[in-house]
């Protein structure tokens, strides 16, 4: 009965059925616990079928009565099989690893490789149509340059030195490989209206053939091959509303290119007297360097009133670099052939263009600080970089310890970047540099601040930092002095009159004059006129002045000839500080000269003030938004400085706001009933 009685019960009534109040349902299986569930079974059912794969065939053996040396043989194979499979893994991984280390140095290789800019750089254009240009043109621009070297070089070169006079070139071949252009950029930004500034990517491969010979000494001499690849910068400017529209052509290189010659008896040709002192690096360098800035070619397509500006170029800006220090640099010296880690003798180069100033060495220290602080002439803007490349100084070859390149178009910008960079190709270091931009002014208002700021003394007029800038053009000389009689100061008249008749020279003969410039300790020399008491030079100088009210540009007219001088003058900075324009542009008269001997020059002074950031204007956002959310309508008009963020951005951050306020309104309204 108690079986029956308990059969027939069904399932208990629930709570609410029998008017109880409802507890909390059966908690439901997660569905994460499922997963883990039927993860465990597939694990545990796998484990089964691996015992089961082993043990089958024990069990066969044993039901059909087989020998268990079969199982050996079994065994013997598997072990076989897997151990050859391992070899071909081992191979095949090998080959693998091969390959992808191949892959990377031939990466790396084609990245140090030249390839053409346009592939490295977007902003930079193919030029076939100009390759092909030319590649036609190529031939007469060969009879070009040998009428240049016959016809200018030659004369240039026998006047220059008299163990020279015989000199002459017996063969010029440029080869029938063109100039190459790889690549042109044009400027569009950060540009004048009146001038185009074209960056050519250029290569030259050439079998260049060139034979010279200096027959009084029976010395031949000649070129095989020239490689010369760089950057050159092409401007054309100014821009004028006449034909041919553009006034001059000027033609440089912005940084040093690099230059490859192959020589033929070289070494013949520099023991000869007057050229002893050179060597094939020497040779390079001059030649690399006359092509850099400042130097420059300038083709007039007009009259000289319309290109007189650029003869006298005004540098763009001042770059001040502070070289402080440095921190983790790579050690290079070790001890015990490599087993105990070393120091390095750190130093620093840093380059702008043909302008290059080198650090002081720090003796074993990884953290080297050197506190130094260079100013260099930034003549074209832009497309100049900085460069800086610290080493190890060793007694055979310096250890390359790291590099840097900036831009200087950032520095420009923000006036005054104080920051730490991390070097490129290292492995480790970083560099704290300071640079400041300062733009050369032709007022005078800010000249005591700037004084005060670089603290120059009123007796300190050579030393320090600088804090104006005198660029001066050396045009031309009239009535120079033929020989030493005609000058008038006895002391210079009869040491030189000696020296000339000791150097067995003519005393009447026409003189080979050139320029001294000095300005407090710096020393710049103008190039040598052979033979003309009228000589023209049409050369630009720049010294950095680190006091003008105080300090004088001294100047001094000298001939090669009779090692004599033949005039000078002094010209006080504060002279040109009272004239219009801080320029002075005149004939000055030479004293202790001819009695109309005279130098044609412009001279201008420009002050060097440290200026605030050029940020560009804050642009003022207004922000009217409407929004309607249960009934109740909010407006809300917010301004925005920030100049980064859109129009769109603000509208979609402030709608929101617009609902949260809607909604706390309604929040509270809500409560409140």
């Amino acid at each position: 009965m108690a079986t029956e009685s308990s059969a027939q019960k069904g399932p208990p009534p629930s709570p609410a059925e029998n008017g109880q109040p409802g507890g909390p349902p059966a908690a439901a299986v997660p569905a994460e616990e499922q997963g883990m569930i039927s993860v465990d079974i597939a694990g545990l059912f796998y484990q089964f079928s691996k015992t089961f794969v082993l043990i089958f065939p024990v069990y066969v053996l044993g039901y059909f009565g087989l020998s268990f040396s079969w199982l050996l043989i079994a065994l013997v194979l598997l072990v076989w099989w897997r151990k050859n499979k391992g070899n071909k893994n081992s191979r095949l991984y090998r080959a693998l690893a091969f390959l992808e280390s191949e892959e990377k140095s031939v990466k790396h290789h084609i990245a140090s490789i030249d390839l053409p800019a346009w592939v490295h750089f977007p902003d930079i254009e193919r030029a076939e149509w100009l390759n092909k240009t030319v590649k036609h043109m190529w031939p007469y621009i060969c009879q070009f340059i040998e009428k240049l070297f016959r016809e200018t070089i030659e004369p240039a070169v026998r006047g220059a030195n008299a163990h020279l006079s015989t000199f002459n070139f017996t063969k010029i071949d440029m080869g029938s490989q063109p100039l190459r252009v790889n690549g042109v950029k044009v400027y569009t930004e950060n540009v004048d209206k009146r001038q185009i500034i074209l960056d050519l990517q250029i290569s030259f491969v050439g079998e260049t053939e060139i034979d010279l010979e200096v027959k009084r000494y029976f010395c031949r001499a000649g070129v095989k091959s020239i490689q010369l690849h760089g950057t050159m910068r092409v401007v054309l400017e100014p821009l004028i509303g006449d034909v041919p529209i553009v006034g001059a052509l000027s033609i440089f290189f912005l940084r040093k290119p690099l230059l490859e010659i192959n020589w033929t008896g070289l070494t013949n040709m520099l023991d000869m007297p007057g050229l002893n002192g050179l060597s094939d690096t020497i040779i390079l360098d001059i030649i690399s360097n006359y092509l850099v800035l400042p130097n420059r070619i300038t083709v007039p397509l007009v009259s000289d009133v319309q290109i007189a500006q650029l003869r006298f170029p005004i540098p763009k800006g001042v770059l001040r670099i502070h070289f402080l220090e440095a921190q983790d640099l790579m050690w290079k010296d070790t001890y015990m052939k490599g087993l105990v880690k070393g120091k390095s003798d750190p130093y620093g180069v840093v380059r702008l263009g043909n302008q290059v100033f080198q650090s002081k060495v720090i003796k074993e220290n990884l953290n080297p600080k050197w506190n130094e602080v260079y100013e260099a002439l930034v003549h074209e803007h832009p497309g100049q970089e900085l460069e800086i490349e610290l080493f190890d100084e060793d007694t055979d070859k310096d250890d390359f310890l790291g590099s840097l390149l900036i831009d200087l178009v950032e520095v420009e910008k923000e006036r005054v970047v104080d920051e730490w960079f991390t070097l490129d190709e290292a492995t480790s270091g970083k560099l704290h540099l300071k640079l400041e931009w300062l733009t050369p002014k032709s007022t005078t208002e800010n000249l005591d601040q700037v004084l005060k700021s670089i603290k120059a003394d009123k007796d300190q007029a050579n030393d320090g930092l600088s804090a104006a800038l005198l660029i001066l053009y050396l045009d031309s000389a009239r009535s120079l002095p033929n020989n030493p009689l005609e000058i008038n100061h006895d002391g210079m008249k009869k040491a030189a009159v000696e020296k000339a008749k000791k150097a067995g020279k003519k005393i009447g003969s026409s003189p080979n004059p050139y320029v001294l410039f000095s300005v407090g300790h710096t020393v710049q020399e103008s190039k040598v006129k052979y033979k003309t008491a009228e000589p023209v030079w049409e050369q630009t100088f720049t010294f950095f002045v680190h006091n003008p009210k105080r300090q004088d540009l001294e100047v001094e007219v000298k001939d090669e000839n009779h090692q004599s001088s033949m005039g000078n003058l002094k010209i006080p900075l504060s002279q040109i500080l009272a004239s219009e324009d801080l320029t002075l542009n005149q004939r000055f008269h030479l004293n202790n000269s001819g009695p109309n001997s005279s130098l044609k020059m412009k001279i201008a002074l420009r002050i060097l003030p440290v200026e605030k950031p050029v940020r560009s204007p804050p642009h003022l956002i207004s922000v009217s938004v409407h929004a309607e959310c249960n009934g109740l309508t909010e407006c809300v008009n917010v301004i925005f400085i920030d100049p980064c963020i859109s129009v769109l951005h603000a509208t979609s951050v402030h709608l929101f706001y617009v609902y949260v306020r809607c909604f706390k309104h309604f929040y509270i309204k809500k409560k409140k009933k």
